[in-house]
Formats: C-alpha cells, structure tokens, sequence
C-alpha cells in the first residue's frame, strides 16, 4: 500500500518548520544585541513565550512521527533557554521525521491521548492527524510568527509562505 498521506505529511511539517527555521533566524538578526530575550516574548501576560511556542511547534509533527514509529509521546522541554536549543529542538524533530517508514494504513489506527485526571480521547489516526496535531501545529507556528512581528521582526506573509516561493513564476518565463 501507498503512504501518499504520510509522505506528504512529513513534507507539510519539514517544510514549514524550515519556515520557523527562517523565521527564528530572522528574529536573531534582529535582536541580535539582546537575542536571549527574543525567547521570553509573548503576546499577552497568560500566553506562552516564543521559545515554548518553538517547543510547542516541533511536538506535533515529533509526536507524529514518534506515534508511527510505535512510540510514546515525548514533548519536548517546553522551557527553551537558548536560541541553539531552539535551533536543536526543530532540526532533532526534522531529524526525528526522516525515520517514518509506515504506510497510509497507520491513519486507520486508533491514537489514544491521555490528559491526566483519567481524561483520554480515542481518535482515528487520520481525526489525530487533521483534527489534534495539524491545528496545534499551525496555532503554535503562528503564534511564534505573530510575537515575532509584535516585536516589529521585519517578516511578512512571504517569510510564512516561503514554502510556495519554488512554485512562483513570472509571467514572461515559459
């Protein structure tokens, strides 16, 4: 059996965690005097910093591939110290991603997801994928992406879409 759902999900998170790759990368460039800093941003009092949205980020496409490879979830330490381990953390769950060797019958599987307090939810490998991971996934990224330009980073849409920028064509190129 084929693993195109699988395989396109590994390239939709690689892709857009080189995006929070750039994105970091252009955040350094800009606090690059007071860079530690940058990790501590938030957007509001009650909201988690940039450096755990980082963490938050890579979770869901390392849960992911830690679900396919029969493993337990394993969060990252959501207290980011430095940017190096901001860095680590997206290319480790990059890393983490190349080892998935499973076909498209893995969505068919059951995910349970325990919340302590004897709370769980019981998903289908494809519920766990559209509905829990890639909203969190998104969420997080954006949330890194919007501290970014609250602390008046110059990105804009193009850095976040920068996945499309090798789709791009000029109207005169054939």
């Amino acid at each position: 059996m084929e693993s195109q759902k699988i395989i396109a999900l590994q390239n939709i998170f690689n892709s857009r965690l080189d995006t929070l790759s750039h994105l970091l990368k252009v955040g350094e460039s800009h606090f690059s005097d007071d860079v530690e800093s940058l990790l501590q941003r938030r957007i509001a009092p009650d909201m988690l910093p940039f450096g755990t949205q980082i963490a938050f980020t890579c979770n869901q496409p390392r849960n992911f591939a830690l679900w396919c490879l029969g493993q337990s979830d394993n969060n990252l330490n959501p207290n980011v110290a430095s940017l190096a381990q901001a860095r680590d953390y997206i290319s480790s769950t990059q890393e983490l991603l190349k080892t998935i060797n499973v076909d498209d019958s893995k969505l068919s599987e059951i995910k349970r997801m325990d919340f302590g307090q004897g709370l769980y939810i019981e998903l289908s490998g494809i519920s766990y994928v559209d509905d829990f991971l890639m909203p969190n996934f998104y969420f997080h990224l954006v949330t890194a992406y919007d501290i970014l330009r609250m602390a008046e980073v110059p990105i804009g849409k193009r850095d976040f879409m920068m996945h499309l920028v090798p789709f791009i064509k000029h109207q005169g190129d054939s």
